[in-house]
This record gives C-alpha cells, structure tokens and sequence, in this order.
C-alpha cells in the first residue's frame, strides 16, 4: 500500500486493499469487506466512500485501517474487527463473545413471525441469544409480546443487552443458564432457538471466521446434534399447548432433526429451506 498520502486517495486505498485480501486468499467479499474496514476507520458510512473517492484520508485513519485490514488478512472476521454486524433491520454491535449473526437465520425469524399473530401478546423463549439477534428482531416485529432470552455466557447476555438498551427495545428479559434451565416454570406459546449444530471434527471448525467465533456456540458433540436433542427434550416442559418449537440446523441435517422432533412427540413436524434451497430450519407442535 502506497505511504504517499497524495496518491493514497480512497479509491486507490481500496484498491490496495482488495490486492492485498486477495493475496490472503480472502478474494470472496473483498471489496465489501475493505470498503467496511475503511468507512469504520474513517467513522463515515460506505457512500462517503463512494461518493469521495479522489480524497486522501487523515494518517492517522490510514494507520487505523492498515491495522485493521493486516488484522482480516490474517483471518479476523470484520463483524469483531469493527463490533458490529447487520441483522433483520438492526446493526447489532457483536463480539468474540457472541456468534456473528448470518443471513440464513433471517429465515428462522422469518418463520417465527408467520406463526405470531402482529397483535399477539405472546410468550417467547429464545434459547442461547447471542448478540441478541433473533430475540430483539422479534421483539421489534411483535412489541405487544413478552420474550425471555436465555445464554449460559454472561459475556454474551452482557452484548445482548446492550443492544437492547441501544435499539430502546424494553419487550426482553435476559437470563443467564443453559437452554430452558432459566425459564423455570414459566411457560411460552414458542420457543426458537439457533443452537450449535457443527460436529466436532468438521474442518469448518478451522477455516475462515469460524476459526475465532465461540467454540460453545458451533460444536455440540460427535454429530453436531446433542443440544438440539436437549432443547427438544426440555422445549416439552415450557410449551403450552399447543406450541411451536422453531430450530435451526446445518444443511445436511433436516431429516434427523425431523426425527429427533417426531421421536420426542411432537406434531406437525416440518423442515423449511433459507433462501439458498437448503434445509435450515426445522419446527414441530407441542400439543
């Protein structure tokens, strides 16, 4: 990357960047993932970039953003490198605490809000919150309803949280515990969950950003399905009759999630595509 700050205008910082990402084998989304970087450092948005391409930026924002894209070139997911990430119609701030909310759990929201009335005053349990992300999309979506977000990482509730306070949304109670241990007695017309669901030695688990993101919530056991058969199993516990068990799962795992759900008694089981056409996510009546 030039250090003459008279050439070092945007448009050739960028470009730069994109030579640089690509020599990192990061060619996928490296013109968004450099404009990202850059518009951060310079605390303006993507069209500023756009719109002032000939402007040379600050040293010190250069020097900023050298740090941050040197930071990717080695891996780093730029949801970490600059604490936040897009979801439904949000920016969440998000940290290595917290699974880096992605496009395809969109659809379990998407599905949840088909099931929830707009003027309901619902019940609603999202197990293993993260971020946040499913919870407060809901929550945004059906404000007349009551959500309990449950997560066994106090870091992570902690993030949750604050995007709440953030985003003004006061429909969410936070509770600390694994899966339906936090719920108690209470009861919910649904409960959602985006579990972990990679088996331990899938070689995901070693690329790209998976490599920095919470192991605890990506592995769950030899098959990637041990938590999913807890929560189907606890789920029957908190669910008045009849309620909705909404999961999401990997691509490859919507027929044994289907018998999961069947074996453990529950009704009208289904399994729905994202919109890659691959299975994602998987729900049953609790009657």
């Amino acid at each position: 990357m030039t250090n003459n700050r008279e050439s070092a205008t945007i448009k050739n910082t960028l470009l730069d960047a994109v030579t640089q990402l690509h020599n990192a084998g990061l060619r996928e989304h490296s013109q968004l993932d450099a404009e990202m970087l850059l518009a951060h450092a310079l605390g303006q948005t993507r069209t500023f970039l756009r719109t002032w391409p000939e402007r040379a930026p600050e040293p010190v924002h250069l020097t900023q953003f050298r740090t941050l894209l040197t930071r990717r070139c080695l891996g780093e997911p730029v949801a970490y490198l600059i604490g936040k990430r897009d979801f439904w119609d949000m920016t969440l701030t998000v940290s290595p605490h917290t699974l880096i909310p992605r496009p395809e759990t969109e659809t379990l929201v998407e599905r949840a809000l088909e099931k929830i009335p707009p003027n309901a005053s619902w019940r609603i349990a999202d197990l293993g919150t993260g971020s946040g992300a499913i919870a407060l999309a809901i929550a945004r979506e059906r404000p007349h309803c009551q959500i309990v977000a449950t997560d066994i990482s106090a870091a992570a509730l902690t993030v949750a949280r604050n995007n709440a306070a953030r985003l003004k949304i006061s429909n969410v109670r936070f509770a600390e515990g694994r899966w339906c241990e936090p719920l108690a007695n209470e009861h919910f017309e649904i409960i959602i969950s985006n579990p972990p669901y990679i088996h331990a030695d899938d070689p995901h688990l070693q690329q790209g950003d998976l490599r920095f993101e919470p192991l605890t919530a990506l592995q769950s056991g030899p098959d990637g399905l041990a938590d999913i058969r807890i929560i189907c199993a606890e789920a029957r516990q908190h669910l008045r009759s009849p309620g909705w068990l909404l999961l999401e799962h990997g691509y490859n795992q919507g027929t044994t999630v289907l018998a999961i759900l069947h074996k453990q008694g529950y009704q009208q089981v289904q399994t729905e595509k994202d919109l890659a056409q691959n299975d994602r996510i998987s729900l049953g009546t609790w009657v």
